[in-house]
């Protein structure tokens, strides 16, 4: 289930569709959302026949062939093509991801349903505004604290203290998961949501960190952390195969132990 917030009383139509093809070539079916906020019109899908072997190997490739050979006007984010930026992550096929490290290969029906990710308010096509986002990440202070020690060389870590950072540090802030998760769908205003969290726990767990009481202590309220249900929707989509639901479950077993 996902939900989109669409322009008030709209209704998601299809417009057109483009062949980039002859007849019996093997193609894949691309379903593109589209709304393009100067047009004043209702959001709409655009279908897209184009020849596998035009495609290249991920799903980002085929954004890029509609951009450069069919429709200019597509509007997407994307950066680095390796999966470390989290700018192209969209839902595809009903599943949150990384279109640039989600390989064709695993879709066998060759159809792709492309839609912004859920939830969030949409800019222009696949674009969504994360300034929420960014805003709750900036909340939980994403940098080491020292207080007040001074700090005349560098901060030394065992190899046991870094390796407890091993599934927190990877993540890229795509928002796959926050955005696949009925709790911050409900109560995005106050839940910081699985990826916030999963950085909140990072920074609790790292050993050069001296402000481990008051992060928690930032975190204990009815919401910022108890709205999660574990429903694992967060584990399910994740693309870099990381696990926010622990990181929050460790989370409440330090609220638990501190008071």
């Amino acid at each position: 289930m996902v939900e989109f917030s669409l322009p008030k009383n709209s209704v998601v139509k299809k417009k057109k569709m483009i062949k980039a093809h002859g007849a019996d070539v093997p193609v894949y079916r691309v379903e593109v959302y589209r709304w393009q906020p100067e047009e004043h019109e209702n959001p709409h899908i655009d279908v897209f026949e184009i020849p596998r072997d035009e495609c290249g190997s991920m799903v980002l490739d085929v954004l890029f062939k509609i951009k450069n050979d069919l429709d200019g006007s597509l509007t997407f984010r994307r950066s680095c093509r390796e999966g470390v930026c989290g700018s192209c992550a969209m839902n595809v096929n009903g599943k949150n991801t990384l279109s640039c490290i989600s390989p064709l290969a695993n879709y066998s029906s060759h159809t792709l349903r492309i839609y912004p990710l859920p939830h969030m308010n949409v800019l222009k096509d696949l674009v969504v505004d994360m300034t929420h986002f960014y805003a709750q990440y900036a909340s939980i202070k994403p940098w080491l604290e020292t207080g007040h020690l001074e700090q005349e060389r560098e901060q030394h870590q065992s190899e046991s203290d870094r390796a407890k950072l091993d599934g927190l540090y990877d993540c890229v802030l795509c928002a796959c998961c926050s955005t696949s998760c009925p709790s911050y769908w409900w109560n995005s205003e106050r839940y910081l949501g699985p990826a916030v969290l999963l950085q909140a726990y990072r920074f609790i767990a790292d050993s050069r960190d001296s402000t481990k009481k008051e992060r928690l202590e930032a975190l204990d309220d009815a919401f910022k952390v108890y709205r999660c249900h574990t429903i694992m929707n967060c584990v399910d989509t994740c693309p870099k195969d990381l696990n926010p639901a622990q990181a929050i479950a460790n989370i409440k077993q330090l609220l638990i132990a501190q008071k």
